[in-house]
C-alpha cells in the first residue's frame, strides 16, 4: 500500500519540464527593439533610401548620416537576440506539446536563420556608419545591398518558416484557433514570397508587411498556445 501511495505522489508532481521565458513578451522585445531602431534612424537622417534606386542618394544618404545609419544598426541587431530566443523556446514548446512532426524543428530553423540574418544585416549597416569604412562609393553600394539582402528577402523568407512551422501542427493539433493558424499560413505564404524582390525589385512592399505581421502574430501566438496539454481523466 505504501508503495503505491509514493507512485501516485510521484506520478502527480510535476515532470520538470521547464517551459522557458514568456512567448508573448519577447517577441514583443524583438518588434519594439525593431521599430526603436528604425525610428531614431528616421528622426535622425529621414527615410533610407532604396538600394536599387539613384546610386547618388544612397552614397549621400550614408556620408551624411553616419548616426542614423548606426541607430538602426544597432536596433536591428538588437531584435535578432529575443527573436533567436523565441525560435528555441516556441520549438521547446511545441515538442512539450507532442508535435513530433519536422514542424518544431522546421520552426528552430527558420527563427535562428531570421534571427542570424537579421543580426548580420545589423553588423554590416554599424560597418557602413563608421567612415574611415565608406570612402568607396562602389564599397557603399555593396554593402548597403547586403544589409537589404540579409535584413530584408533573407530574414523575412527566413521568418516565414518559422511562422509555418508553428502555424501547421497549431491548425492540425489544435493547438491554436483556426483562424489564428490560417492568418499565420497566410503571413508566412506571403514571407517566402519575398523571394520575388530577387527578380522583380518592385516587389519589395512584401518585405515590411511580411515582417511586422509576422512578428504581431508571433506575439499573438506566445498570448494563446498552451503551455501544455490538458490532462487526460484516468479511469
Amino acid at each position: 500500500m505504501n508503495d503505491s501511495t509514493g507512485d501516485r505522489i510521484r506520478t502527480d508532481r510535476p515532470t520538470g519540464r521547464q517551459g522557458g521565458p514568456p512567448l508573448a513578451p519577447v517577441a514583443a522585445v524583438s518588434l519594439t527593439l525593431l521599430l526603436a531602431g528604425l525610428a531614431v534612424g528616421v528622426a535622425l537622417g529621414g527615410v533610407m533610401p532604396l538600394p536599387y534606386g539613384p546610386a547618388a542618394e544612397v552614397v549621400r544618404y550614408i556620408h551624411d548620416n553616419h548616426s542614423a545609419v548606426q541607430a538602426s544598426a544597432v536596433g536591428t541587431f538588437a531584435a535578432s537576440v529575443p527573436l533567436a530566443i523565441y525560435a528555441a523556446t516556441v520549438s521547446t514548446r511545441l515538442r512539450q506539446l507532442g508535435v513530433t512532426a519536422p514542424g518544431a524543428t522546421i520552426a528552430l530553423a527558420g527563427g535562428i536563420l531570421a534571427a542570424g540574418a537579421l543580426a548580420l544585416s545589423g553588423l554590416i549597416c554599424w560597418t557602413m556608419s563608421r567612415a574611415e569604412v565608406v570612402v568607396d562609393d562602389g564599397l557603399i553600394r555593396a554593402l548597403y545591398y547586403l544589409v537589404f539582402l540579409t535584413g530584408g528577402v533573407g530574414h523575412i523568407v527566413a521568418l516565414g518558416l518559422l511562422l509555418a512551422g508553428i502555424a501547421v501542427p497549431g491548425l492540425v493539433l489544435g493547438l491554436l484557433p483556426r483562424p489564428v493558424a490560417w492568418i499565420g499560413l497566410v503571413i508566412a505564404a506571403l514571407a517566402e514570397l519575398a523571394t520575388l524582390v530577387l527578380i522583380w525589385p518592385e516587389s519589395s512592399v512584401i518585405l515590411p508587411i511580411a515582417r511586422f505581421t509576422g512578428l504581431i502574430w508571433l506575439i499573438v501566438v506566445g498570448v494563446l498556445l498552451p503551455a501544455r496539454r490538458a490532462a487526460r481523466i484516468r479511469s
